[in-house]
């Protein structure tokens, strides 16, 4: 008995776990855009459609504070290395007063080049007016380009928290009336073989609030010699059942809230 209840939380505990996907060998605005956009698309052959939009929120966050510095600072806004790492250090921290008196006034439209991702993009193209960025901010273009309006998609040019693993871009996405991120993912270079690549990470527990499902499906004990026709329409209801295989088993120690009887649910008790 104490294996079945432990094998049957297991199977719960690795379906609610995080769900990884890898794009190996893909790092460009085309990759980083195909996963995002699919990560908006419903998910078919389940009980229910699972879709984050329409009121989802994509919250991008090109993850170049290290070079995005070395690349401004070598022309457009020029600074000595030592400056270098302490504006890094003040864009991060998001400190205004402390990007000035580390010299990085010219960096500090940065700071305020966030917001919904129109906004955004044209607040960094004038911070930008060397074309230093530009091929980066094309592909955030991109992206957003392929999401459409299947989500709000906010930009952060600054952010890097969560994302020091992605090499140029790291998107976080959000579902209304659930607390927390319900995925994460970007871009990022294998180490070892240095091969680029794009991946995602989908929390399923979070996810499940999203689609209305996240409570649990009542578990229902089914008796030897139970109404199997009964017992398949309240599973396409939504009920999770346990059917007996011997004689001495405990429905209660197997999760089980009800019972079938005569084609009905019984809650155990009664």
């Amino acid at each position: 008995r104490l294996a079945q209840v432990l094998a049957a939380d297991r199977r719960a505990r690795q379906a609610a776990g995080p769900h990884v996907v890898d794009d190996v060998g893909r790092e460009g605005g085309a990759a980083p855009a195909a996963q995002a956009a699919a990560r908006l698309q419903p998910e078919r052959g389940a009980r229910h459609e699972c879709s984050l939009s329409p009121t989802a929120t994509v919250r991008a966050a090109p993850t170049w504070p290290d070079d995005l510095v070395d690349t401004l600072a070598r022309q457009a806004m020029p600074l000595d290395d030592e400056a270098r790492e302490a504006v890094r250090r003040e864009l991060d921290s998001k400190d205004a007063g402390g990007l000035k008196s580390a010299g990085g006034e010219a960096y500090l439209p940065l700071l305020y080049a966030a917001g919904p991702i129109g906004e955004a993009l044209e607040k960094l193209r004038a911070v930008d007016a060397g074309g230093a960025l530009a091929s980066r901010i094309s592909g955030i273009e991109e992206i957003a380009r392929r999401i459409g309006k299947r989500a709000r998609i906010t930009l952060d040019p600054t952010e890097r928290h969560g994302f020091e693993y992605q090499s140029w871009f790291g998107f976080t996405l959000y579902a209304e009336g659930v607390r927390g991120a319900v995925g994460r993912g970007g871009t990022y270079v294998i180490k070892g073989s240095n091969e680029p690549a794009t991946g995602f990470t989908l929390f399923l527990d979070r996810l499940a609030l999203a689609t209305g499902e996240g409570q649990a499906a009542q578990m229902l004990y089914l008796p030897l010699g139970h109404d199997e026709d009964a017992a398949a329409r309240l599973r396409a209801i939504g009920w999770r059942t346990i059917a007996q295989i011997g004689e001495g088993q405990d429905a209660a120690m197997l999760g089980c809230s009800h019972r079938l009887e005569g084609g009905e649910t019984v809650p155990l008790g009664r």
